[in-house]
């Protein structure tokens, strides 16, 4: 007889559980553009791979990772793409009213990669440093100090970040 946690959710409440936190960390790592194109990536890669994830897996952990590798494949994929040089249409981005989250968004996509992962995977998705050391591929001690050198450039490129938590009249 199995136990309830060797018990696997099917795919659908997987998505559904941990579709958002996975948006947010692609979203922080290759910008709002690519967001969508990571996460549909993400899970498309999951849902081939899900059959064979031990029951007792961290799928969350398991998520960010395929993210991770889905981001770093799409960040290269558009260093090697050309450069318009005709008007673009405006960006999904620029029809967003929250000033802020605009801010924000920019500020985070100015951090150095190893930063702006550490920050997403951490404050976004929640993970421990010990798994995001495993993802980035260092020691935790590293993966801690880039989400701290992330968060503290935050601090100094945008200063909204301390206020907004007390300012509750809206924009």
């Amino acid at each position: 007889m199995k136990a309830a946690q060797d018990v696997k959710l099917p795919f659908e409440a997987v998505v559904a559980q941990h579709g958002a936190t996975v948006l947010r960390v692609v979203h922080a790592v290759v910008g709002h553009s690519d967001a969508d194109d990571a996460w549909s990536d993400t899970f498309l890669a999951a849902l081939k791979a899900y059959p064979q994830l031990p029951a007792d897996a961290n799928v969350e952990a398991w998520l960010v990772t395929i993210a991770h590798r889905k981001a770093i494949d799409i960040a290269r994929a558009a260093a090697r793409r050309a450069i318009p040089v005709a008007d673009a249409p405006d960006s999904p981005a620029g029809e967003r009213t929250d000033r802020h989250d605009l801010d924000l968004e920019t500020a985070v996509g100015a951090l150095p990669p190893k930063q702006r992962q550490a920050v997403a995977y951490h404050y976004l998705a929640g993970l421990p440093y010990a798994q995001i050391a495993t993802i980035l591929d260092s020691s935790v001690a590293a993966a801690r100090r880039a989400a701290a050198d992330g968060i503290a450039t935050l601090r100094r490129t945008y200063p909204v970040i301390d206020t907004a938590r007390n300012d509750h009249d809206p924009d």
